[in-house]
């Protein structure tokens, strides 16, 4: 049932009554079944802002599915609605309309404090009666006539916007507020595997691909009701260093890379480009080997070859906004590293780091160079602690110009941050801020009671997350998703497979 509810939200001042920071008209102008649509409007009774932000928190469970005229965002209860570009500038008395469109169970009851830019703000009750309230001062005698068209059923009409309509196949994903979204902005959730091979096979001089690559092979994935693929790559074999054998590196190696991506988009899914090994000799606290070459995970990508093996992909890729970008596997520089500021910093300037002897390319670096190339793709960009400590990455994430950047994670059961609490203190701000990937799950346990807490914990917040690994290894020794190519699963890989295919619409 459609209703409307008018808010006067006013500061409140130390001795002495405020003036109203704002006013607020919060109304729900559709309603349906486990669906409303309802609109925000916003007076600033203060100065001129340039740049504002509304919160507010839903008392009964509400959660935002869409939103426009500001960017909409949410964690639990806590609403927030920031100003797109267009409308930052909102002078003393000038009013500002944002929409939107909610889940709701239960009962639909509106938000009842507001924040302008952070200010608490109380509110005085509604100014108006809500629909059906009987007037203040109710008439003596009844009317002698009942109303012209009274209602006879609760309103059934969809909302007058509905939600946009995915489109189909594999999505050009661009950033709206915390959400990946579509081209016809719809919100989206990559959802899939990893493909394990093509960072060590080459390098290691075995091949491009652990398993076949083949058309078969890829349909296996899709009919787990996967939507995404990661594929983990290594730069010298990308580049053609003569350290890899002839047949596994440069045109070769590009060409096997692209016909994957094309298979998988193909399959309707989105490929996830991501650079697993690099260069640069690296001995010191949890090195992954002596090797100065890329067979192994290093603390850092290298200002030597990281930006132009970027350089090179982004260009391979700039044209199909379908594939997405995945910076770097899985950032240490915490374990070279003194303290947690030089770490970060190192993540993100890059240069000389202490505890590591090349010299480092930053996240900031590989931003610039995937941009520098005209490429507007999706960037994912990891944490440190193996892309497992997001807990900084707000306050040091890069700049892009192109304001499409996604935060990657990885988890597994062994993990530090393996923990709910864990997980409320330190992904939920970020994922109420950018969208957020657990590019890796797993578990060494040959299970899935962990990834199923994992998945239920970024369910409930309809966010992103890929299993590790579509490999046919042994999952005793290592997460392995699959015994095989064909699709059949580990007791490990049943859990992700049967998960996916229930939430497959």
């Amino acid at each position: 049932m459609a209703a409307s509810t008018a808010l006067a939200v006013v500061g409140t001042a130390t001795g002495a009554a405020a003036a109203p920071v704002c006013t607020v008209e919060y109304s729900v102008t559709n309603q349906w079944t486990g669906g409303f649509q309802g609109a925000v409007t916003v007076t600033n009774n203060s100065t001129a802002l340039n740049g504002w932000s509304l919160g507010f928190s839903f008392p009964a469970g509400q959660q935002v599915s869409q939103g426009w005229g500001g960017k909409w965002s949410q964690s639990g209860t806590a609403v927030t609605v920031a100003h797109e570009s267009w409308n930052a500038r909102l002078d003393a008395g000038a009013k500002v309309t944002t929409g939107f469109i909610a889940s709701w169970t239960g009962a639909n009851t509106a938000p009842t404090a507001f924040t302008l830019g952070g200010a608490a703000c109380t509110t005085d009750g509604p100014t108006t009666p809500p629909t059906g309230t009987p007037p203040t001062d109710p008439p003596t005698t009844p009317p002698t006539t009942p109303p012209t068209d009274p209602p006879t059923t609760p309103p059934t009409t969809p909302p007058t916007l509905p939600p946009p309509t995915p489109v189909a196949g594999a999505p050009e994903l661009t950033v709206t507020g915390n959400k990946f979204t579509d081209q016809n902005g719809a919100v989206r959730r990559l959802l899939g595997v990893n493909r394990s091979g093509g960072e060590f096979m080459c390098v290691q001089g075995h091949g491009i691909w652990d398993g076949p690559a083949d058309d078969a092979s890829v349909k296996a994935i899709a009919d787990w009701k996967a939507n995404t693929v990661r594929i983990p790559l290594n730069e010298e074999c990308w580049l053609g260093l003569d350290n890899v054998k002839p047949e596994y590196r440069g045109a070769n190696y590009i060409d096997a890379v692209k016909d994957l991506v094309t298979k998988v988009l193909a399959h309707g899914m989105t490929p996830v480009v991501e650079l697993h090994w690099t260069h640069g000799q690296y001995t010191g606290n949890s090195s992954g080997c002596a090797d100065v070459h890329a067979t192994c995970q290093k603390p850092m990508p290298n200002a030597r070859y990281t930006p132009a093996f970027w350089t090179s992909v982004a260009n391979t890729f700039k044209n199909d906004k379908r594939v997405v970008l995945d910076l770097f596997n899985e950032p240490y520089p915490d374990r070279a590293t003194s303290t947690a500021t030089q770490a970060w910093t190192c993540w993100r300037d890059g240069g000389t780091c202490p505890g590591i002897g090349y010299e480092v390319a930053g996240m900031q670096d590989l931003v610039d160079a995937v941009r520098a190339t005209g490429a507007k793709n999706l960037v994912l960009v990891p944490g440190i602690a193996y892309s497992n400590d997001l807990s900084q990455w707000l306050t040091y994430r890069p700049t892009d110009p192109a304001q499409n950047l996604g935060a990657a994670w990885h988890v597994y059961n062994f993990n530090t941050c393996s923990t709910e609490t864990c997980w409320n203190d330190t992904l939920a701000p970020v994922a109420a801020q950018v969208p957020l990937l657990a590019g890796e799950i797993g578990e060494n346990t040959c299970g899935h009671a962990f990834i199923d807490r994992v998945m239920k914990w970024f369910d409930d917040r309809g966010l992103s997350y890929l299993g590790w690994t579509w490999n046919t290894w042994n999952c005793n020794s290592g997460p392995a998703l699959i015994t095989s190519y064909d699709g059949t699963p580990t007791a490990f890989g049943v859990g992700l497979r049967d998960h996916l295919r229930a939430l497959a619409p």
